[in-house]
């Protein structure tokens, strides 16, 4: 069965004439005629499994859009590794994994992006694109993923777009849509964000896609206008267009549309950014988004294909529940995992940044730089956080809380308060802890691993010539406290 940008199939049992599997994809997700096509669910009764249908489905919707597509995503559930393994078996490779995205009646699963082109789709795509640190790890794999060499450039220097306020929002109608058609620069010369859609369908497509516009006015006249899918029954937003005149009304629309889904019932929100735009990724990345896919030659921009990264803001609290993936899969999920992890601990660590002695002398810039290389923990009144002797290869940066450190016999060795490091001794050296700790009330903490810190300081020998000093004071004044406190003793 066809439309005009929906291809479905069905398995139909040739003796009984009993329909034993489906599957479908739309052939046109992408704006602008971008070709790219969703492969969609691919189901199987039961009656009808071990017979081959699945693989029959997949190679009957990949032999019939090899001539209308240049990329083929999958939308992978992971509570089963079945669409993994049969996507993986015909040519797809992962390239993303979002947390949390889909409802499924009460509860949320995460998904896996999966990726395959199609014609020249490789061949037209812009190489050197230029991203934010943040993508690095998730950007290397996914090119490893789909046969790329690496070419990324990580872009330490762009500046995020400045916080400009001053502007009046009112929502698209039709007297304001052609103000926004006459804006050229940002919607096409520059283009940063990519979805499925865009203001060339016209006004009433978009509303009737449950789309919108926020638009920027100032002085009564039209500078700018932010476009945005809402999605109530999956509480998510999308935003798929960014019309500017000058760069100040950016930040300004982001932080309005988020203004009005912290208003809504909404879980997550995901913006498609071009791989070659790092003030917009470093933007998103200051908003509280990360990145969660990154797809190579994604979305046709003139006249070549661009790479693009799609960046996720998770609104609630990262509870994955149980999932089941196989590799690569399971490794491109888990540096985005981490990700989120990492970003739990950021509300603590922005309001403890001026006590926390690690951070002395460091810039914002570079202090968000160490926030993000840290996970969270926390640990009840009287839990053990590590034993005497105890090899470790992380740090706690205690945010909250104190913690006791005990000697052999359970003689008290000190104190660690908040604003204060624990077990650098241990990460520095290897050795293990000269001391148990135990958290006398409950405990915040930032967690930073050997690993982490090694290849943050690769990248940033600024950041570490600034950190091993920190480091080396905070040692030497544990030190010189416990030596005093003993000889009191």
């Amino acid at each position: 069965m066809f439309s005009d940008d929906t291809l479905v199939l069905v398995a139909e049992d040739s003796d009984s004439g009993r329909v034993l599997g489906t599957a479908s994809v739309v052939l046109e997700i992408g704006a602008l005629t971008d070709l790219v096509g969703e492969f969609g669910r691919l189901a199987v009764h039961p009656d009808g499994r071990g017979k081959g249908l699945g693989n029959l489905l997949m190679e009957g919707r990949l032999e019939r859009v090899l001539d209308r597509l240049h990329v083929g995503l999958v939308d992978g559930r992971v509570t089963r590794p079945f669409t993994q393994k049969i996507s993986q078996s015909h040519g797809f490779a992962p390239v993303g994994f979002f947390p949390m995205l889909a409802k499924f009646g009460r509860h949320r699963e995460s998904l896996a992006w999966l990726v395959q082109y199609f014609g020249d789709a490789l061949e037209l795509r812009r190489n050197h694109p230029r991203i934010v640190p943040e993508a690095y790890q998730l950007a290397v794999m996914a090119m490893e993923n789909v046969g790329i060499h690496p070419d990324v450039i990580v872009d330490e220097e762009s500046a995020a777009y400045p916080h400009v306020d001053g502007f009046e929002v009112q929502e698209l109608s039709t007297a304001g849509y052609s103000d926004l058609l006459r804006i050229e620069r940002g919607r096409v010369r520059r283009r940063e964000i990519f979805g499925p859609l865009s203001l060339h369908y016209g006004f009433f497509k978009i509303k009737a896609q449950r789309s919108d516009y926020l638009i920027a006015r100032q002085d009564g006249r039209t500078v700018g206008a932010i476009g945005f899918t809402r999605d109530e029954l999956e509480g998510t937003v999308r935003v798929f267009e960014m019309i500017h005149l000058d760069d100040e009304v950016i930040r300004f629309l982001l932080e309005e549309l988020e203004r009005r889904y912290r208003e809504w019932d909404v879980t997550g929100v995901q913006i498609g950014v071009s791989a070659h735009a790092p003030r917009m990724q470093r933007t998103l990345v200051e908003l509280g988004f990360l990145p969660a896919a990154y797809v190579p030659a994604h979305a046709f921009h003139r006249v070549e294909r661009v790479d693009v990264i799609t960046f996720y803001r998770l609104l609630a609290p990262l509870e994955l529940g149980e999932f089941k993936l196989i590799s690569p899969t399971k490794e491109m999920a888990e540096v985005v995992i981490k990700g989120f992890a990492r970003r739990e601990v950021f509300p603590e660590l922005r309001q403890a940044v001026g006590r926390i002695d690690l951070f002395a002398g460091l810039t914002e810039e570079q202090t968000m730089r160490v926030a993000g290389s840290c996970t969270h923990a926390k640990f009840a009144a009287g839990e053990p956080i590590f034993e005497h002797g105890e090899s470790s290869s992380k740090m706690l940066l205690l945010l909250r809380g104190e913690v006791e450190r005990l000697l052999p016999g359970g003689c008290l060795a000190g104190l660690t308060g908040a604003g204060e490091c624990l077990g650098e001794v241990a990460l520095l050296t290897g050795a293990g802890h000269s001391a148990t700790a135990v958290a006398r009330s409950e405990v915040h903490a930032g967690v930073i691993t050997r690993e982490d810190l090694a290849a943050l300081v690769r990248q940033r020998p600024d950041i570490g010539v600034t950190l091993y000093r920190n480091l080396a004071e905070a040692v030497g004044s544990k030190l010189q406290r416990v030596d005093i406190e003993h000889r009191d003793a």
